[in-house]
């Protein structure tokens, strides 16, 4: 398999699921400014999106969005338990966390990554982002390590990759103590370290 992919974007959280997996995978990194990647591939011939990730299979399948591929990656290797079984109750819950990172969480930092954003939509971006990041502290609040529970999850790799982005944009996570913790929980893990320190990307943890 082979993973393209951009730093810090949103194609980490399958690099980290990947690596949780234990998978044999290729990375491929993609300019997306200029939509080729570091093998020297038109990656608009790849994926016609044009944005990461991107998931090529050994039969030259490709599968694209994050959500899709981190579950993809999930089935391939159930005994790394990143996803309940198909078809269980438990797996549709999961889905609906998954969707709601993408659709409300992930959706809500866009603006403030965008060339093209309004100066209104940049503007109620961080409203939008705290509204998100309030759902996702009031799950913590019963104790659980982990988002979906007291299992470690492909959701977990989702929103740490995404609710990291605050630190990005200057975001403080002050309010959101329980979700601090989480995300330094994560941080510790070896899978995710590995994928930070590929991408050279900064850690708190030293």
């Amino acid at each position: 398999m082979k993973l393209y992919y951009s730093p810090g974007a949103c194609s980490l959280s399958p690099h980290i699921v990947l690596r949780e997996a234990g998978a044999d995978f290729e990375l491929d990194r993609v300019d997306l400014k200029n939509k080729t990647t570091q093998s020297g591939a038109d990656y608009l011939k790849i994926c016609l999106k044009g944005y990461v990730p991107a998931l090529e299979l050994e039969t030259g399948d490709v599968i694209t969005e994050g959500v899709a591929i981190t579950q993809f990656i999930a089935d391939r290797f159930p005994d790394a338990g990143l996803a309940p079984p198909f078809g269980s109750v438990e797996r549709a819950k999961l889905q609906g966390v998954l969707n709601f990172i993408s659709s409300e969480l992930h959706k809500s930092f866009s603006p403030l990554f965008s060339a093209t954003a309004t100066e209104e939509q940049i503007r109620e971006a961080p409203a939008k982002i705290a509204k998100c990041l309030d759902y996702i502290e009031a799950r913590f609040c019963d104790g659980r390590p982990y988002v979906m529970g007291d299992n470690y999850s492909i959701a977990d790799a989702y929103l740490f990759v995404v609710a990291s982005w605050s630190n990005v944009k200057g975001i403080s996570l002050e309010a959101w103590p329980k979700l601090q913790a989480f995300l330094a929980r994560v941080e510790k893990r070896p899978a995710v370290r590995e994928a930070l320190r590929f991408e050279a990307i900064p850690t708190e943890i030293k």
